[in-house]
């Protein structure tokens, strides 16, 4: 039966190194990605050919009032997306978690490049949804163009840093050389203390640009998982924290997941050194790629954009996907939920950003408190 039984360690070690061993494996396949993901359930099938594995599909469950539910395989399924018939037999092995979990749908997010004959072919499929050219933010639940660095060469030679910086925009490469020469350093901080200090600088920068964080229990799930795959990055001037992130090497894929930075010293361009260093310890861990993670759409007035175009330069700027796949088992529930999700997202969005302003508000009103103290110590 190739539902995987997540209780049977010989058979969990065999999907493992499928996974882990793909030419498009994903962080996010890992069945220890539900460890982090610990608010889901999670499920896992594969296809079988002469005793092997030759196609895999990690899925996290999340459950809806009335006992349904949302099957989804975050930047999965991997399989052949040349072979019709095997996506077809993957997704037949899925039927009894569609019936036991009484899923609405399920949504596949492939690490696929787009082209115009896989989209075609996709959208032929009956009961598929395709959301790509023209979905927004709020139709997607990850970005479809992805900002990758390769870190070899189309042989397969790893390259050496002075061909990593090459590839960089001429902008990047002289911010990197001016940190560095002023004294910016990246060190590992993977301590208990490295980490509650990069907690603070990305909840600091989320306050500042009014986005939602992640809480630090998330990232003691992550390293729990992970082990010393995670990576805590601070890049330092003297005593001074300037920026810190969180990066995991998957098996020679790097993912820069998440990062901050303070208002400290910006000049000294301590995001553009913590990457590079972070690409360079890629290199010398045998990467294949370093993925700064994704954006939703190429707006040339979108700051974080042109930050992460800045470092693809030389691999075509971003790397577009698919897209997203809604394969529906429950066509009025789905309708409900269409229209349901980006509200949801949007309302979200609004909730964090007026939480950063008043998080702002109250400490702006604590400091003007404390400076009224001071010049007043008899008050």
């Amino acid at each position: 039966m190739p539902v995987l039984d997540l209780n049977d360690p010989d058979a969990v070690a065999r999907y493992d190194d499928f996974v882990r061993s793909h030419p498009r494996r994903a962080l996010t396949q890992d069945l220890r990605w539900g460890l982090v993901k610990d608010d889901w359930g999670q499920e896992a099938v594969y296809v079988e050919e002469d005793g092997a594995i030759v196609a895999a599909m990690t899925l996290l469950v999340r459950r809806l009032p009335g006992g349904f539910s949302v099957l989804y395989a975050p930047r999965g399924p991997l399989v052949d997306w040349d072979d019709p018939g095997m996506v077809h037999r993957l997704l037949a092995e899925a039927a009894p978690l569609v019936r036991a979990h009484r899923a609405v749908m399920t949504k596949l997010d492939p690490e696929v490049p787009f082209t115009p004959e896989l989209d075609s072919w996709l959208r032929a499929q009956e009961g598929w949804v395709v959301k790509n050219v023209g979905a927004g933010k709020d139709d997607l639940v990850q970005p479809r163009y992805c900002m990758i660095v390769r870190l070899r060469d189309e042989d397969g030679r790893q390259l050496t840093e002075d061909e990593l910086l090459a590839k960089y925009d001429g902008k990047a490469r002289n911010r990197v050389r001016t940190g560095r020469r002023k004294g910016v350093v990246v060190v590992p901080a993977d301590t208990e203390e490295g980490l509650r200090t990069f907690h603070e600088i990305y909840s600091f920068m989320a306050r500042r640009n009014e986005i939602t964080t992640r809480e630090l229990p998330y990232f003691h799930r992550m390293r729990e998982a992970f082990g010393d795959r995670v990576r805590v990055a601070h890049a330092r001037h003297g005593d001074d924290v300037l920026a810190a992130s969180v990066t995991v090497d998957y098996y020679g894929k790097l993912y820069y997941l998440y990062a901050g930075s303070t208002d400290v010293k910006r000049n000294l361009a301590p995001n553009q050194v913590m990457n590079h260093e972070l690409m360079v310890w890629g290199l010398e861990r045998g990467a294949e790629s370093y993925d700064m993670g994704g954006v939703f759409a190429l707006d040339p007035e979108d700051g974080l954009y042109l930050f992460k175009r800045a470092f693809c330069k030389g691999d075509g700027g971003a790397t577009e996907f698919v897209g997203e796949v809604d394969v529906v088992h429950n066509k009025a529930l789905y309708a409900v939920l269409h229209r349901l999700v980006p509200a949801v997202q949007r309302g979200r969005r609004r909730l964090g950003g007026l939480a950063s302003r008043l998080r702002r508000q109250r400490a702006a009103a604590r400091e003007a408190a404390r400076a009224h103290k001071v010049a007043s110590p008899d008050a």
